[in-house]
């Protein structure tokens, strides 16, 4: 028996891992057998395996010589056998290396078998991942995944066709760089909320917005957890544009393009119900085209439609944003108020839509003219819906219709009580603006004293109106009325020219410059403003110090910046800056150190308390020690009484004016009070 050292079975042990790694079928028979001989030092040997041993026959050699036979089994399973031969005999030890050869050989063979599936397995799952990538890819629809935090996890060919992104693009970016507004935040609702349909707009990589139809399912991982998201996406872009055709067709106006009665009803039944939570007033104006059917009659159907255009585009520009306007066919339009807080608001709003159609409309040569008759009715007092209200506000236009006699502009309210109001504000406002072109406005000039000389210093113009009829309107009925039509400015610009009218004359008659204090409205404050008041100046031949304007602490209240542009300005050209009204707005004490004013002024509301009313008292006085501590002039207007003259002259205050001094008086007296003040007649 021969020895066989421990290498070079270790030797053999190499090869036989390495021949089946390599080799199949008969070369690695030949191999294994090979291995065998050489192990056990014979001439003849050879491994079959399990499925060629069963019934294989008998070598020639294995009937005519001694023979070892062992079966490799790992674990009952077995994987064929081992036959050497040819020796004159073998020992123990060739059996057991002969069996240490067979349990090597099955422990490899195996592992092999084990990898060889694994690797078959992995092989199937790749191919299969494969097709699943080729049908996702395949499909029409853009389907991505992301995770938790709307990170992209996967992105199909579809995705990349609909987006314009490829996959190394959008792989790792946050899903949010597709919206359409980027502060959109991602949801953590989507993943509790799997399957969810929704109509969503997209930004593809070329800018181009689109509507997308999306549906969400949540990413399940083996143990069922939810990691993430599955997003179908889908364009819709021309099925939504052929609903927004379609709902156009429905709620507007082929022609004119303002909501049709369909709509508005729709839309003025939720202001109501708005209005309604609110408390708020609401109006329906019900407007009728005069002379329409005549021209439409006369010059066709063509130039009536383009006449109807522009009628509407008039009425759109003259109302505010929230209003809404219509047309309900014809030559008939209806419009909605609801953020108004008084009915005859709705009044002045049908002035300017009447307003809007007295410059003539210039089409394909002809010079057109159109009036209208407007019937308003009021929530809640008229009704508290929609086809109510419209129903009545027609009622009241065909009642202004024939107050009109069909050809003249007219207003009415459907309620008797309001229409009476409105009539008489509008001949209130109509006669204002006769009364601005015809000599019906004066000015009276109320006197202000120092306190420290008792002297007049200066004096407030102050309007007034002389009605031909009605005599002397007080101002608390026409300047409201200003105000709220926009006339102030008109009138703002009178008081001025008066007033540096009267100056002019009284500095020609010698009398020594005095401040004529003049009122400016919010709505007059512009930039605007210097130049006029410097150009009415010169005009005039006045110096600045015979003018004051006062503003109001609301005028401060919008654009600070602004404001103190124009107030630099002013004080620029030697004219004085007096803030009215002083503690009745909301003035930050910030902003009055910002502010180049001369004069604070107490208002009469403070004046009247004192010195009764502890408040009243408190606010004069701390009124005049701002206006020391930022070294300002004080006045107090309103003062009647002596004791409220000594409470202000105790308190430090420089100037006065009121009743108990002198009530406002024309120019003659005036120039006489001052006479006799500064004794310039002695």
């Amino acid at each position: 028996m021969l020895d066989h050292p421990v290498s070079d079975f270790l030797a053999s042990s190499a090869a036989l891992c390495d021949a089946v790694l390599r080799l199949r079928g008969p070369a690695l028979a030949e191999e294994l057998g090979r291995i065998a001989r050489n192990v056990l030092s014979s001439p003849y040997g050879l491994y079959q395996a399990a499925a060629a041993a069963d019934g294989a026959a008998e070598p020639v050699w294995a009937a005519a010589t001694l023979c070892l036979a062992q079966d490799i089994v790992y674990e009952r399973q077995g994987f064929g056998r081992y036959l050497v031969g040819g020796r004159q005999s073998y020992d123990d030890n060739d059996r057991q290396r002969l069996a240490s050869l067979a349990a090597l050989t099955a422990s490899v063979l195996q592992v092999h078998a084990l990898a060889q599936r694994s690797t078959n397995a992995y092989a199937q799952v790749e191919a299969q991942l494969r097709q699943q990538s080729q049908i996702l890819d395949q499909i029409h629809e853009s389907v991505l995944t992301m995770d938790q935090s709307g990170f992209i996890t996967s992105w199909n060919k579809g995705a990349e066709r609909l987006f314009g992104y490829s996959e190394c693009e959008a792989l790792g970016q946050n899903i949010l760089f597709l919206y359409e507004d980027e502060d959109t935040a991602f949801h953590d609702a989507f993943v509790e909320q799997g399957g969810r349909l929704m109509e969503v707009r997209r930004r593809k990589k070329s800018g181009e917005v689109f509507w997308a139809s999306l549906s969400l399912s949540p990413l399940y991982d083996m143990e069922e957890r939810a990691v993430g998201l599955i997003a179908y996406l889908s364009d819709i872009t021309e099925r939504k544009q052929a609903e927004e055709r379609l709902h156009h067709l429905a709620y507007y106006d082929a022609l004119t393009g303002l909501p049709n009665r369909t709509l508005l009803t729709k839309l003025l039944d939720q202001a109501l119900t708005v209005a309604q939570r609110g408390k708020m007033l609401g109006c329906v104006l019900f407007i009728d085209l005069n002379r329409f059917k005549l021209i439409n009659d006369t010059l066709g159907r063509r130039i009536g439609d383009e006449l109807l255009r522009q009628i509407s585009l008039r009425f759109r520009s003259a109302l505010r944003d929230p209003d809404l306007v219509a047309r309900l066919g014809g030559d008939e339009f209806a419009v909605g108020l609801f953020d108004i807080s008084q009915h005859f608001e709705a009044s002045m709003v049908a002035q300017k839509l009447l307003a809007s159609l007295v410059q003539p409309f210039l089409i394909e040569g002809h010079d057109l003219r159109v009036g209208a008759s407007i019937g308003i009715s009021v929530y809640p007092q008229d009704g508290s819906d929609a086809e109510t209200l419209l129903r009545l506000a027609d009622i009241a236009m065909y009642r202004a219709k024939q107050a009109g006699h069909g050809e003249e502009e007219s207003v009415t309210f459907y309620s008797q009580d309001m229409n009476q109001g409105m009539q008489e504000r509008m001949r209130l406002e109509i006669g204002l603006r006769h009364a601005l072109g015809h000599g019906q406005l004066l000015l009276h000039y109320q006197p202000k004293f120092a306190l420290a000389s008792g002297r007049i210093i200066g004096a407030e113009a102050l309007v007034r109106w002389h009605h031909p009829e009605r005599g002397m309107i007080p101002p608390v009925e026409f300047i409201p009325l200003a105000e709220a039509t926009g006339l102030v400015v008109q009138v703002g610009e009178w008081v001025l020219e008066a007033a540096c009218a009267q100056a002019q004359s009284w500095k020609l008659a010698g009398l020594p410059p005095i401040r004529l204090a003049v009122n400016v409205s919010a709505r007059e404050f512009t930039a605007a403003l210097p130049g006029r008041v410097s150009e009415t100046l010169e005009r005039y031949g006045l110096e600045p110090c015979w003018l004051e304007l006062e503003i109001t602490e609301s005028t401060l209240m919008h654009n600070i910046d602004r404001v103190i542009g124009i107030m630099d300005r002013i004080t620029a050209l030697g004219v004085a800056l007096s803030l009215d009204d002083f503690g009745t707005g909301y003035s930050s004490l910030s902003y009055l150190k910002r502010f180049p004013i001369d004069t604070l002024k107490i208002d009469r509301s403070f004046t009247t308390g004192i010195p009764g009313d502890t408040n009243d008292c408190a606010i004069a006085s701390t009124i005049i020690s701002i206006a020391q501590q930022l070294r300002h002039k004080v006045i107090a207007e309103g003062v009647e009484t002596v004791e409220q003259l000594a409470f202000l002259k105790s308190a430090g205050c420089d100037q006065v004016q009121g009743y108990l001094f002198s009530r406002p008086l024309p120019a003659l007296e005036f120039e006489r009070a001052l006479r006799q003040n500064w004794d310039l007649d002695g």
